[in-house]
């Protein structure tokens, strides 16, 4: 069973659930900036249900500076392992295929506003 929260992110916002590390290549590797919420488990981290409302108010706040995916609990172990971006919940941040880094757990609003943009200016680099 899915939490609303996270159900939301896909029924209401429309973004899709990523159930393959194929899925996964193709939606970031498409042009521009991507973020992939990584949930966890929400019945023993209350931090998923914050993160699932937190990421949306970034994609506005940032002016669609970047668009943003669920990934799948039957992938996110093996992407978790892969970016090493162990802990949960977790934002993680692409451009066009390339991982740049991700936020992990939550965070005061200030680290975000502070850490996305340094996160993202990876992709000029």
């Amino acid at each position: 069973m899915t939490h609303p929260l996270i159900a939301r992110l896909e029924t209401d916002l429309g973004w899709p659930r990523l159930r393959s590390m194929e899925e996964v290549e193709a939606f970031t590797a498409r042009p521009g900036a991507h973020c992939l919420f990584i949930p966890g488990d929400p019945a023993r981290n209350l931090e998923t249900a914050d993160a699932a409302v937190v990421l949306p108010e970034l994609v506005m706040t940032f002016q669609r500076a970047f668009d943003a995916a669920v990934v799948d609990e039957a992938i996110e172990a093996a992407l978790r392992e892969r970016t090493r971006a162990l802990r949960t919940p977790g934002f993680l941040f692409y451009h066009e295929g390339r991982y740049l880094g991700a936020i992990e757990k939550i965070r005061d609003w200030g680290d975000y506003t502070t850490r996305i943009p340094q996160i993202l200016g990876l992709a000029s680099a």
